[in-house]
């Protein structure tokens, strides 16, 4: 943990204070790694902001900030044991950490590698190096539970077909259009420039004719905003879309993709995903949405299982006063304090003497403390 590398030296340089002061409290400890008042902290506020961005009323954003407090530690601890399994697994995610990276950089039009960090840092608060590491952790633990998890949840064929019979209410819906666009944009170019434009715009058609992936073509070119979603547009009903593209495209085949249409502001490329009909969808065009929706749902009780066994082998450790939500029944999460590191009554010079074997047990916090500055006791 961060905290690690700077609790020690600030309790040697700060030996000499008058009135004691906690410089961090450890919250729990998990297979020797710890989590921290601050960390708790932080995952409260980043809660609260979620919550506030989805609920709209006041008296449901209190609601829920109470309701979702009490698993604040149980989240914390599932992360930590599903990392430290990925880690178990020998599972590498530096390849997908590294093109995430780079699909953000490009998304915000920032190549220089220095303003991107800081760009980063203003943005999260934190220092990029511990906003790589979070991603990394994220990335990491989807992977141990697509891995541990979800591969070994199946849905046999015959159950979606009854979740299908029994919700077909599910399943009505109007006429729409879903469509992905590429836009190359000509505004304020020269005639060279607009000659290049167009040249771009029909090798990229062309491109996707040939089955390259239009999503992946989109977020690499397309200069329209919906590029960071991969060219992706809202469904449209008949008569949203502009008449001349909607004659272009509304009675065209999935996969449909247009020769570049020019537009005010350039070349326009647009593909066809899907085309709902009006009525009951048939059941080969529900299948793949409720055989997702049902694996979830068997998953997530499976997930706990998981997490609970991962519990039931770990050394985990608990401080008064702290409940973890995910508790392994029978588990003991007694927590043990050993120790309070208490710097001795020593002179600046005799600190700046001390061997460096002192000086390095000095740099490793010791689990189960609360780290604290006590003042100079006076000579007998």
């Amino acid at each position: 943990m961060k905290f690690g590398v700077v609790i020690a030296p600030m309790l040697v340089l700060s030996a000499f204070a008058a009135d004691p002061l906690i410089v961090e409290q450890i919250i729990a400890k998990v297979n020797g790694e710890i989590i921290t008042r601050t960390d708790m902290d932080r995952s409260k506020r980043l809660m609260d902001e979620e919550v506030k961005r989805r609920a709209a009323k006041e008296p449901e954003i209190v609601a829920q900030s109470i309701e979702r407090q009490k698993d604040i530690l149980r989240e914390k601890i599932d992360q930590m044991l599903l990392v430290q399994k990925g880690k178990e697994l020998a599972i590498n995610v530096d390849t997908e950490v590294s093109k995430w990276m780079a699909d953000m950089q490009r998304k915000v039009k920032i190549a220089d590698p220095e303003k991107f960090q800081q760009a980063i840092r203003e943005e999260t608060g934190q220092s990029f190096e511990d906003y790589k590491m979070e991603l990394k952790n994220s990335i990491l633990t989807r992977r141990v539970i697509g891995q541990e998890v979800a591969s070994k949840v199946n849905i046999p064929k015959p159950d979606v077909r009854k979740y299908y019979d029994e919700h077909k209410a599910e399943f009505q819906r109007e006429e729409r259009l879903f469509l992905r666009e590429i836009l190359i944009s000509t505004d304020g170019k020269d005639a060279a420039q607009l000659a290049a434009a167009e040249k771009k715009a029909k090798d990229i058609s062309a491109r996707a004719k040939k089955g390259e992936k239009f999503p992946d073509l989109a977020r690499d070119n397309s200069d329209a905003p919906t590029a960071e979603g991969m060219g992706e547009l809202p469904p449209f009903k008949k008569g949203e879309l502009a008449k001349d593209l909607e004659d272009m495209v509304w009675d065209k085949e999935r996969s449909f993709v247009t020769d570049p249409i020019k537009r005010p502001n350039g070349w326009l490329i647009i593909k066809v995903d899907e085309h709902h009909k009006a009525g009951l969808a048939a059941f080969e065009e529900a299948e793949q949405d409720i055989s997702g929706f049902l694996q979830n749902e068997k998953m997530q009780p499976e997930l706990r299982r998981y997490l609970t066994r991962l519990r039931e082998d770990a050394f985990l450790e608990i401080r008064e006063g702290w409940a973890d939500s995910g508790a392994a029944p029978n588990k003991s999460t007694k927590w043990s304090d050993p120790a309070q590191l208490k710097p001795e009554t020593v002179s600046k010079e005799e600190v700046s003497s001390t061997t460096r074997k002192k000086r390095m047990l000095w740099m490793v916090p010791v689990p189960g403390t609360e780290t604290s500055q006590k003042s100079k006791s006076k000579s007998s």
